[in-house]
């Protein structure tokens, strides 16, 4: 569940970040989400973690954003490593999914530790099929190799990593005339509200 204490943590990430460099690459790597999924032959998002973290947290957040910003292409489609066998209609789909991922599908593999080599298999798959791939991982090769763009976050453990996601997701969602400074703003405000209950 988000807090109050996730938009103080974040607004202070912020300012840790703010001469480091990461805010800009956080806002590049949010705008090429935020083209991939609104240029004219985009077929979907698909996110998709590793098999000991799945981003549920990213996964509500691009939602929520998508609903507030209105670009519909933000909301996610989760790919699950395993899926059970109770799981709602919109949580049911493993990893077979990337490999159908259709042409112009984009990819958002978020991995704060190794992806192992069944994901990297399938994503892949995915990009030789025409999908775009996306990487927010802690610096791991074989992935950084796949991705056609990639923020590698230098923030040990899940913690920071999944408030490094808030900054994705603001970023991505932030209109032209608005800015990054001004979404996080926002965000910190629906950070402290009820959360999406889709997730």
């Amino acid at each position: 569940m988000l807090c109050r204490m996730d938009a103080v943590r974040l607004s202070a990430l912020s300012a840790t970040l703010a001469g480091t460099g990461l805010l800009d690459v956080t806002r590049a790597f949010g705008g090429a989400l935020h083209r991939s999924v609104t240029r004219r032959t985009a077929a979907g998002l698909l996110l998709v973690g590793t098999e000991r973290y799945e981003p549920w947290h990213l996964a509500a957040h691009l939602d929520e954003e998508a609903a507030h910003c209105g670009v519909a292409g933000l909301a996610p489609l989760l790919v699950r490593h395993e899926v059970p066998a109770a799981a709602p209609a919109h949580l049911a789909h493993g990893l077979r999914r990337l490999g159908e991922a259709p042409r112009g599908s984009t990819v958002l593999v978020v991995a704060p530790h190794e992806p192992g080599q069944g994901l990297l298999e399938r994503v892949e798959d995915a990009r030789r099929g025409g999908a775009t791939v996306l990487a927010l991982d802690a610096g791991d090769a074989e992935l950084g190799a796949l991705a056609h763009e990639r923020l590698a976050v230098p923030v040990a453990g899940e913690g920071p990593f999944d408030l490094v996601q808030h900054l994705v997701g603001a970023a991505a969602s932030a209109r032209p005339a608005r800015g990054l400074r001004s979404r996080l703003a926002g965000l910190a405000e629906r950070l402290v509200a009820p959360p999406v209950l889709r997730w």
